[in-house]
Order: C-alpha cells, then structure tokens, then sequence
C-alpha cells in the first residue's frame, strides 16, 4: 500500500512537471534573440560624436547585434572627429547602416563621408546629403561649406580636367578630400564620379537622385521598411561577408549618457559664445573688484569650456583676435576709466569679431544674429554703465588721501606735547601740535607728513602746508 502511495505521488509530480513545461513560452534560440541596435547621431560631428560611435559600436559587438542602425542628421563637423568615426565603421565586426532620417534631416560635409563608409546607406523621404568640401578652420581643414568654384566651372564648362582651388593649400585639402571620398566609394560600391563633385563643386543631392545616382541604397521612410529594404543584402564587414537578416529582430535603442550630451551641447556655436561672453564678463568683473573670487572661478571654467567647444568648430583666427582685442579694451576701460573711449573701441572690435568668428557658410554653424546682436546691446549698455560710474566717480570729492584729511576734526587720545596719538574716523595717527593739547581735546588736521599728522586746536588760525 505503501509502495503504490509513493508510485502514485511520482506520477502526479510528473504530470505537473509536464503541464507547467508545456505552459511555459519556448525559449528563443540563440539566433532570434540577437537584436539589432539603433542610435543617433546629431549635430556637429565632433569628439563627443566619435567617442559615442565607438561606444555604440562596442556595446552592439557585446550584444552580438545583428546590425547597428545609426540615425543620422548634420550639417558637418571636424575632419578628424569625422575620420575617427569612418576608422570605427571600417573596423566595425559587426554591419553598421547609417539612416538618413527622419525627413527633413541631411549628411551633410562629414557626414557625407561617414554615409559612403557605412555599409548599407539609406535616405528617409525629404533628406539630403553632400557639400562635402574641406574648408579652413583655424589651423586645420574640416569637410564644411563649398568653397569657390574654379572659373572654367562658372562659365558653364564641363569635363574631367577640373583644376580645383588655385590656392596650393586648398588644393592640397581638396585633392586629399576627393580621394579620401572616392575611395570610400570604391570600397563600398558607390558612385565615386559624384563623390568628386560633391567634393570639388559642393554638389548636393536629394533622397531620390541619391538613390537614382548610386549614392544611396534606397529610401526608407521609417525602421521597419528599413529593415526590410536591407534584409538579404550581403555586405563586407572586418570578419567578413555577412547576410543580414533584420527581418522580426528584437530591435534595441541605445542613448548616450550625460556626458556625451553636455559635451553635444557644448559644440553648439551659439552656446560656445554665450560661454565666451560668461567668461569674459566673469574676468572683468573679478579684476574690477579683486576678491569676489565667484565672478573669476565661473568666469574661467566658462572659458575653458568654449576653448573646447571652438576646436570643433570653424573658428576664424581673425575674428577670434578681434574679440580678444575687445576684451582686452574691456578690462582696460574697467581698471584705467577712459570715460567711454576703450569702451566704445572694444565694443566695436568685440562685434566684428563675433560677425567674422565662424568661418563657414552652413548656418548651423554659424553664430546666431539675432543673439550677437542682443550680446551686442547688453555688452554696450555694460560699457556705458562703466563709463558713467567713472565720469561720476571724476567729479566726486575726493574722499581719501590729503585732501581727505584736511581741514577734519580728530580726537587726542593721550597729551600732545608737541608729539602724541590722535584718533580719526577710528584709527590712530601719529600727530605734531605747534601748541600743547591735553588728552580728550578736539583738534584740526592741518598737514600730513607721510603718516604724521599736523594738528591745531580748532579755534587756531587755519594752515596748510
């Protein structure tokens, strides 16, 4: 009886197991539970864009992704910033397809380049991409707005024998540029004619001529048709060929972390100047009144922080000298008063400087008119703030040394006879009486001697030396 009891419980243990496996969802194999990653990139490319890409990349390659979609919207950026992120898809494992998206948006300059390097290349409806030629920026080149077109161009001819900038420097970039370009193409099967042309002429295209041109893949106007459009291609990646199948993937979106983000925003043009301005302000207010120490510690940290925005941008050297000169002019007006004169000069040599600061033609990055000229305003109404306090402070008495002194009533403090302590507006002054004073007596300053006083009784005969 026993024996059939425990024979019975095993049974009913066994059933249970059966129903709760059967019950349970099936376990994704290996293959359906790789996901492909999705992130952005947006704005300037720069530093803190390279550093994200290699983030991406390395955390889609721990994943074992099936592929890394990389949204992408900008106007340009900093030729080596660019060429660390092309060095990260090249050496990618894993496929890496750069989207052009959503409409609207545009791979512009460097981002052209990093287009013709990915591995799949598609446009959402309403994108564009080109203008990738290298332009000056500060003391190096970056891919950004067109630069002149050669004359035989401008008159309408055509042909291969196109000489680019006459300019040994600029032709230099330019003829580095195209075979950096075309080689891109070459390795990813693309249209390596108009690649010269976007570098040579800054040629533009839309979506559709994109893909008509060999430029693109093909459109896609949201993920899933992505996805769909790239399944079964097979692309050529470090470890090898690779089929992509994308088609019911987990899809995965990764963001950057705070970090990458405030340095993001820190590449804006419009907050690298407001970061000038912070720290211009913040160092004049501190040589103006020594000790204030908060105006100084903000006003260096926001300097250093445009100094490491301006490096990914185009700055002009000129126009960034004509702001030091204005700034310069500032602080001199602050701590020499020239009633308006330095003033007037700084601020003229501040506004050109911010008009001429960004050496480019793409209005993303180019610092904002309307907020130079509000800077502008602010930055004059300071000045005549300063000039007038000065003006003021030229007409005011004059409330320190002799002149403060003179003709003043101080307190003996012991006998003066003739030479003693006498006490004023609460300090101790060695003093010289003509005559003997007792202690407590009011008395005249009549004469300073470097710090001894000459004193007289108040109804003595008024004299100064």
């Amino acid at each position: 009886m026993l024996r059939r009891g425990f024979f019975l419980l095993l049974i009913a243990a066994g059933v249970v197991v059966l129903l709760r496996a059967a019950a349970a969802p099936p376990k994704e194999d290996g293959e359906a539970a790789r996901p492909v990653v999705v992130t952005a990139m947006e704005g300037i490319i720069g530093p803190p864009q390279a550093d994200w890409m290699a983030q991406s990349l390395d955390r889609a390659t721990a994943r074992n992704a099936r592929a890394l979609v990389l949204r992408l919207d900008t106007p340009g950026g900093l030729s080596s910033a660019m060429r660390d992120i092309i060095q990260s898809i090249l050496s990618s494992p894993i496929p890496v397809l750069t989207w052009v998206a959503p409409s609207g948006s545009r791979a512009a300059s460097a981002g052209t380049y990093i287009f013709y390097a990915s591995h799949v290349a598609a446009m959402a409806p309403g994108t564009n991409l080109g203008a990738a030629t290298p332009i000056q920026m500060g003391g190096g080149g970056m891919p950004g707005s067109p630069q002149e077109e050669p004359k035989d161009r401008q008159d309408g001819k055509e042909g291969e024998g196109q000489q680019g900038p006459q300019d040994p420097a600029k032709r230099k970039m330019v003829e580095d540029a195209v075979a950096y370009l075309q080689s891109l193409a070459d390795l990813r099967e693309r249209n390596r004619r108009w690649a010269e042309r976007a570098v040579r002429e800054g040629a533009s295209l839309p979506a559709r001529e994109a893909v008509d041109e060999n430029v693109a893949d093909f459109m896609a106007a949201n993920l899933d048709r992505l996805l769909t459009r790239a399944e079964g291609r097979t692309v050529q990646t470090e470890k090898g060929e690779v089929t992509l199948a994308l088609e019911g993937a987990p899809v995965e979106r990764i963001e950057p972390g705070w970090r990458i983000r405030l340095l993001q925003i820190l590449a804006n043009p419009n907050i690298a100047y407001i970061l000038m301005l912070v720290g211009i302000y913040g160092l004049i207010f501190e040589l103006a009144s020594p000790g204030a120490i908060v105006p100084g510690v903000l006003g260096g940290i926001s300097l250093l922080l445009a100094l490491y925005a301006f490096q990914a941008l185009p700055v002009n050297f000129a126009g960034l000298a004509l702001m030091g000169l204005g700034v310069l002019f500032f602080i001199a007006e602050a701590l020499v008063p020239s009633f308006g004169a330095l003033g007037i000069g700084g601020l003229a040599a501040f506004v050109l400087g911010s008009i001429l600061l960004m050496d480019t033609d793409l209005p993303a990055l180019e610092v904002d008119w309307a907020l130079i000229g509000t800077m502008s305003v602010i930055t004059g109404g300071f000045m005549l703030a300063v000039a007038t306090m000065a003006a003021r402070s030229h007409r005011r008495q004059s409330v320190s040394g002799t002149g403060h002194l003179i003709g003043h009533t101080a307190v003996a403090i012991g006998d003066l006879d003739p030479e003693g302590w006498v006490r004023f507006e609460g300090e101790r002054w060695q003093a010289h009486a003509e005559q003997p004073i007792q202690a407590g007596e009011e008395v005249r300053i009549t004469a300073v001697h470097g710090l001894t006083l000459e004193v007289t009784k108040p109804d003595s005969p008024h004299q100064e030396e």
